[in-house]
């Protein structure tokens, strides 16, 4: 318990100046560890917890390509895409930080299969944030109102994965109140879950296929070999969303069916023709630009 600090109002006004903005800020929060690093830039990652095997390759591969840049990541430790996502942050030497639904006190803290994960956390220099009293267990409120503050700590927020009925959006709602940057992982167009990050695209989220997109959307500059080339005139839809994908990476039509949400056939014909073009080739089983 020695190793856990309580923060006043004041106190969080001068130390997390981004939370005296949201309309409900915090009267007091319990601190276990470290607040994002000074300077830093700090994202929310949001999912489903029953998220699919390409929502988790998108969630490590996203963050994985933050590597170097001050980013702290910020989650709620829950099961599924939060839990990937503090632990991709670790792996990537990126600071990250954790709400979760519950009281700070080891015994309550939720979920119970991610203290192991909390304790590597702050190992790392990351930290556990709650406004809720030490012994307070997780209950059908407290979500909500955790998600709260952690939109509201955060510069963006990227949801992966969510269905339209998810508690995952009301994150992405308190971003969009608190005037934060929203982005969402476009998914598979036959899958539940990519409902939610579809419906956030149309209404203005940003969509967000490759790492400097993040980067982008944080305000750094791309890097110079990310600048993405002008596309040839003509092209179709899909051809310019195959395109644009295999400037960041080469990939297998596979990789591409996940990453567009396009049926097989389709990717598959416009491949087809853009190697005629002389726009792609493909080698070791990949497409790459020429």
């Amino acid at each position: 318990m020695d190793d856990i600090y309580i923060l006043s109002e004041e106190e969080i006004k001068l130390q997390i100046p981004l939370l005296k903005e949201i309309p409900q800020p915090p009267k007091k929060l319990h601190i276990k560890g470290m607040l994002p690093k000074e300077g830093s830039r700090v994202l929310c990652v949001v999912g489903s917890r029953r998220h699919s095997s390409y929502g988790e390759e998108a969630c490590r591969k996203l963050i994985s390509g933050l590597k170097g840049y001050n980013i702290c990541i910020v989650s709620g430790l829950a099961i599924g895409i939060d839990g990937i996502a503090h632990r991709a942050a670790l792996e990537a030497g990126l600071q990250t930080i954790a709400f979760p639904g519950s009281g700070l006190d080891q015994k309550i803290l939720y979920p119970s299969q991610h203290s192991r994960l909390a304790e590597e956390m702050l190992f790392a220099g990351g930290g556990l944030i709650s406004e809720f009293e030490m012994n307070q267990a997780g209950a059908h409120w407290t979500f909500p109102q955790r998600n709260r503050l952690m939109a509201g700590i955060s510069h963006a927020t990227l949801v992966i994965e969510a269905g339209l009925k998810s508690g995952t959006l009301i994150t992405s709602k308190f971003a969009t109140e608190y005037n934060r940057d929203v982005g969402a992982v476009p998914g598979q167009i036959t899958s539940q879950l990519s409902e939610g990050p579809h419906m956030l695209i149309r209404i203005g989220a940003t969509p967000i296929t490759c790492s400097d997109d993040i980067l982008e959307m944080l305000g750094f500059n791309r890097p110079e070999g990310a600048v993405q080339k002008e596309l040839p005139l003509g092209l179709s839809e899909n051809e310019k969303k195959i395109i644009q994908l295999l400037q960041v990476e080469s990939m297998t039509s596979e990789m591409l069916v996940m990453k567009t949400g396009l049926p097989t056939r389709e990717v598959q014909q416009t491949v087809s023709s853009l190697e005629i073009q002389n726009i792609i080739t493909a080698s070791s089983s990949k497409l790459s630009l020429l």
